[in-house]
């Protein structure tokens, strides 16, 4: 398969350390990638050697079927990205930022500017100095900058940094409607892992330094665990009843009220039934499956054990 974007062997060492080993990152054309990994698992190090910010210590970048160099200029002006915090000019307006940045891009397609800032709701304060700005208010600016010159891939690393709940929900429309109306290809890191899990359809899943895991969202939930969620006064005495009357051995004490029981095929009324028997008090008891945030901290957690 020939991917848009793929790293191989992508590594990066300051002083005797490597931030990132090894990477194989595949990123297919017209998808919404998304990039998971606890802070410090190496995203944005990843992401700003794909933007020729930082040069591999080791390994190489396909971008458009073209190995990425120090003059790959053509190449990255066909991306947008917004990588940490956003930085302007702060004398300057928020509209005369995005017009520098055409400038810089040679790019002058005629109401662009004004469509990007209708996108991210800044018509109104188009005209006010950044410096003004709340940090929603930069960080939207930093999306309709990414967003401007109409770009092929789209990099963004923590986009809903400083924004409320409807300024997320906003961009996560906007993601989608760029993805599905003009096709471009989006590689998006985020903590928020339900943003994440209605977004995207494939997510590569990094901890410390390296890429654990690529699957496709689909995947995930066809290999999706089911369980049963039980909430209990005392999970020590439950235990001990599932085990000894039920003679259950897949089960999981997560914390001190709750248990989760892998053992899906006995019906829950005779758990409560046998709990009940045996006075063990409960609060709740429900089936359910995992969510990408389950699959997530299981596979981080994995080379942890």
């Amino acid at each position: 398969m020939t991917y848009l974007l793929q790293t191989n062997h992508l590594t990066k060492t300051i002083k005797g350390k490597d931030l990132v080993s090894n990477i194989n990152l595949h990123v297919k054309k017209g998808e919404i990638y998304g990039f998971l990994g606890p802070n410090g698992a190496g995203k944005t190090t990843i992401m700003k050697m794909i933007m020729n910010f930082w040069k591999p210590t080791n390994g190489d970048i396909e971008l458009f079927g073209e190995l990425l160099t120090p003059s790959s200029y053509k190449v990255l002006k066909r991306i947008g990205s917004i990588i940490e915090f956003p930085t302007f000019f702060d004398h300057l307006s928020g509209k005369e930022n995005l017009k520098l940045h055409c400038e810089y891009m040679g790019y002058y397609q005629p109401g662009s500017i004004d469509e990007a800032l209708d996108m991210l709701s800044l018509t109104s304060t188009a005209d006010k100095t950044v410096k003004n700005y709340s940090l929603g208010m930069k960080q939207r600016l930093g999306i309709a900058r990414a967003i401007l010159c109409k770009p092929e891939l789209l990099i963004l690393d923590e986009p809903a940094n400083g924004l409320d709940p409807s300024g997320i929900k906003q961009t996560r429309d906007l993601f989608h409607m760029l993805n599905s109306k003009y096709h471009t290809t989006i590689l998006i890191s985020s903590h928020i892992l339900s943003e994440i899990e209605s977004i995207a359809d494939t997510v590569g899943i990094i901890s410390h330094g390296q890429l654990k895991k690529e699957i496709s969202i689909k995947e995930i939930s066809d290999i999706n665990t089911e369980y049963i969620e039980l909430s209990v006064e005392n999970t020590k005495k439950a235990a001990y009843i599932l085990s000894d009357r039920l003679a259950f051995t897949n089960f999981k004490i997560i914390d001190e009220h709750n248990i989760r029981i892998y053992e899906t095929k006995v019906p829950i009324q005779e758990i409560t039934k046998t709990l009940a028997t045996n006075d063990i008090t409960f609060y709740s008891i429900n089936k359910k499956s995992e969510s990408l945030e389950d699959f997530f901290l299981k596979t981080t957690m994995e080379g942890e054990k």
